[in-house]
């Protein structure tokens, strides 16, 4: 019988709250495990190498105590840097031989791999370095241009970012290769008011209102949508409070101190689980999505399969994304996004027209696709002989 050949996948952003990579990481790996086990062996790299992948709500033994360790290694950032260092060393002192390596998350390791492939999600560290914390920057800066550089293949969300790799980097044009990301669509659908109903008494939500979904931190641009939520009539915020939702991110004091001079209009709910979110996309009046920058964008997908009306921002990979099935805003203007919301909120059937728009788009959009696409890719590299 001819022997498995082995792949070994980065699991590092899995012990972190599912925000995008990790989101983008557990998606495709499920589906490439569930699907090529009986041509592949699949291993993760969680700083000691294991066949066993890391669930969403189940985290047991070994791997949830690292979960806990990493942890407490963010909270003291000067332990970061080194703490990356050290999980690279161990990954490759105790790395068996594998065919191929995929870094989802931009810069891989050194590990004992034949191949090697990289996702490059965006280049927001280069362009915009006060995005970041100094640690992460240290970090790319010393690693991320050589490293990438020397992967066999390249991974990226869009076609806006491979512009961008082209622009940033030298490297192949033909070795890249673009793949939206999905929107698990068993998650992210309308569901029965009965089920949403629990969510919303649970969150203490109000019948009506504006939903952020993302991080919070500087490049979600949550001050001028906080800036443009102040701008609306009384009578418009009563009605409509505003609901923020995500892992709280890093640099976000001034936007909690905006939430605080609001707090009777604006709630943070926090991280949420999957089941909490999908209700909470089911329930609002409004998406609003304002990013400056995203190589990406899945929460506004996610929005759309759960039957919500989406405003989004007109930059970067957004229009790609998003295509023809949101209303647009100049992220820069928050005088632009109050405007879009109050149009929005008045016209409802404009709503029910981005509603219908929106279900379409959003079907187009798979992780079932996405990873059928990842696996291709890594024949191709497996299969190239140079």
């Amino acid at each position: 019988m001819k022997a498995k050949k082995k792949i070994l996948v980065d699991g590092i952003s899995l012990l972190s709250p599912f925000t995008g990579v990790a989101k983008y990481t557990y998606e495709n790996a499920t589906r490439l495990r569930s699907n090529y086990a009986e041509e592949y062996e699949w291993f993760y790299d969680y700083g000691f190498h294991s066949q066993d992948l890391i669930q969403t709500q189940n985290n047991k033994g070994s791997i949830g105590f690292l979960k806990k360790i990493k942890a407490t290694v963010v909270s003291l950032p000067f332990l970061k840097l080194l703490v990356r260092e050290g999980l690279s060393i161990l990954s490759y002192l105790s790395s068996p031989q594998y065919d191929l390596y995929w870094q989802p998350n931009f810069i891989p390791k050194r590990v004992k791999a034949k191949k090697t492939i990289a996702t490059i999600h965006d280049f927001s560290f280069y362009i915009q370095p006060s995005w970041h914390p100094k640690e992460r920057l240290k970090y790319y800066e010393k690693n991320f241009w050589k490293a990438s550089a020397t992967s066999d293949w390249l991974i990226t969300g869009s076609n806006f970012t491979k512009d961008e790799i082209l622009k940033y980097m030298e490297y192949p044009k033909e070795k890249i290769t673009v793949i939206h990301h999905g929107v698990d669509h068993n998650l992210y659908k309308v569901y029965d008011i009965v089920k949403t109903e629990t969510t919303k008494n649970k969150l203490k939500l109000s019948d009506d209102f504006l939903l952020f979904v993302g991080s919070i931190e500087p490049r979600k641009n949550l001050l001028n949508l906080l800036k443009a939520y102040h701008c609306l009539p009384q009578s418009i915020k009563n009605q409509y409070p505003l609901v923020l939702a995500g892992f709280k991110g890093w640099e976000n004091a001034e936007v909690m101190n905006e939430i605080e001079k609001e707090k009777e209009h604006i709630k943070y709910l926090g991280y949420l689980s999957d089941e909490e979110l999908a209700h909470v996309y089911n329930l609002a009046t409004v998406f609003v999505y304002p990013s400056l920058y995203e190589g990406f964008g899945i929460p506004p997908l996610e929005a759309m399969a759960s039957g919500t009306a989406v405003i989004a921002s007109n930059v970067a990979s957004l229009p790609e994304a998003c295509g023809e099935a949101v209303l647009y805003v100049n992220p820069e203007k928050y005088e632009d996004i109050a405007e879009k919301i109050m149009y929005l909120l008045e016209n409802k059937e404009e709503r029910k027209g981005l509603i219908a728009k929106g279900f379409i788009h959003s079907a187009k959009f798979t992780w079932e696709k996405a990873a059928k696409a990842h696996m291709e890719v890594f024949e191709k590299v497996l299969n190239d002989r140079h």
